[in-house]
Order: C-alpha cells, then structure tokens, then sequence
C-alpha cells in the first residue's frame, strides 16, 4: 500500500523540484532532488545498497523546511547484522568491557570448566576464532580494555582466562581497576567502536544478558566515546 505524502515546503517554483515531503504516519521525510549519477561521487558514500539512491537538494531546503527540533530516536540493529560489523569494517574495532559479568559466558562448557577449578580448553579453531585470524591477517586490528573490580569477580576471572584465546587469534586486551577508570570519568557502558566513526552501545537486561545493540553516529556523540578510548587505552596495562 502507497504511503500518503504531505508536501512540507519547495524551493521549486512551479518545476517540482527539489522538493520535501512527510509520511505523517511514521515521520519521515521524503526527498525529491536531482538524481546523483556519477560513478566517482557514488563511491563516496558509504555503503550504498543496489536499492538505494542519492539525490542532490540545496542547503536552503533543509534549512526553511527540514525539522528545526532534535529528536533522538536510538537506532538497533539485529545481532546478525552486528556480528557482520567484525568483517565490514576497514581497519580497526576497539572494546570498553565495564560489567561484573555476562550471562551468556556462564552457559558456555569453558564457563564450567573455570568454575569448577579445571584448565579450561579454549577451542582456537571454532568459527569465532578463524574469523577473527582471517581478520587479523588482513590487517585489522582488534582491541579491548577490561575494567576490573577488586577483587575481580568470578566472571572477571574467567574473562582474564579468556583472554589467552583472545590474543591467540590476534587481539590486544589490557585491563584497567574500576577505581582507575572512575578517576579517568570513562563511560560504566559497554561498546564497540568501529573505525573511529561508529559506536554499537550494548544493552542489557537486569540478569546481566545482552538484549540490544544500538548504533551511535552522531560524530559529537562518536568523538566522546573516542575520547574514552583514548585515555582508557593509555592507563590500562597489558597482562
């Protein structure tokens, strides 16, 4: 079923275009513009699917009739399209870990193992891990910083023992007191950021278990996250 447009506002005159128009049933916006057809100035933008487009509008249309309000609204991905983030991305992901534990480690057989005082068995050929040495070898880097109370939590712990599978594939993990990173003011949120250019925030539920992933690319909002990265991974220590 079509959706029903409201014209918000032209600079057009009487030729249709450039044009701005509103869903009124969702919000959004529809642009009329002149089509971008250059090969050179497509590839600039970011990955534009087969079944997008671009459209050129002057500065003047967005400014008399664009929304004058800002709305956050967080932006969620599924889990599938996060785990595609690790191989789309083009040099590096870095990790803020600041949680006591994670649900989901405590239903793995090398969660058991740890509780129960065995030596854990890392497999370094499951799918995750020849991911992530595929990745390695072309470059990327891998980076994480864990917050650790004291005394570590059990959770902590096993994540310390994790961590020789994380640099066996090719991963730099330091770790940093929770005292520290309180003093240093660093996020208490759990994120990954992407390139220096997209934040997922991970969501979770009150049983400790990841529920959502939201994506943040306001460059304001990216830059602060940055910022955390950049003092954190100067006071953690390797180990």
């Amino acid at each position: 079923m079509a959706r029903r447009l409201l014209k918000v506002g032209t600079n057009s005159g009487n030729n249709g275009c450039p044009t701005l128009y509103e869903d009124p049933a969702t919000g959004d916006y529809v642009v009329q513009g002149t089509r971008v057809d250059d090969p050179a100035e497509l590839d600039q933008l970011d990955h534009l699917t087969a079944d997008e487009g671009a459209v050129t509008v002057p500065r003047e249309l967005l400014a008399n009739f664009g929304p004058k309000e800002a709305v956050h609204v967080p932006q969620f991905i599924t889990f599938e399209e996060f785990d595609g983030m690790f191989t789309s991305l083009a040099h590096c992901a870095w990790r803020l870990e600041t949680r006591r534990r994670y649900a989901s480690d405590e239903d793995t057989d090398t969660y058991r193992q740890f509780a129960a005082g065995q030596p854990v068995e890392w497999d370094l050929n499951d799918p995750w891990c020849m991911e992530r040495r595929e990745q390695v070898a072309l470059g990327k880097r891998f980076e994480r910083v864990r917050i650790l109370d004291e005394p570590a939590t059990e959770g902590q712990r096993y994540l310390l023992d994790n961590a020789r599978r994380n640099r066996a594939v090719g991963e730099d993990i330091r770790t940093l007191t929770r005292v520290e990173a309180e003093l240093l003011g660093l996020p208490m949120e759990d994120f990954w950021i992407f390139d220096a250019r997209v934040v997922a925030l991970l969501h979770f539920d009150t049983g400790d278990r990841m529920i959502g992933v939201e994506l943040v690319t306001n460059p304001v909002d990216v830059l602060r996250y940055c910022q955390a990265r950049e003092a954190a991974w100067h006071h953690a220590t390797a180990g």
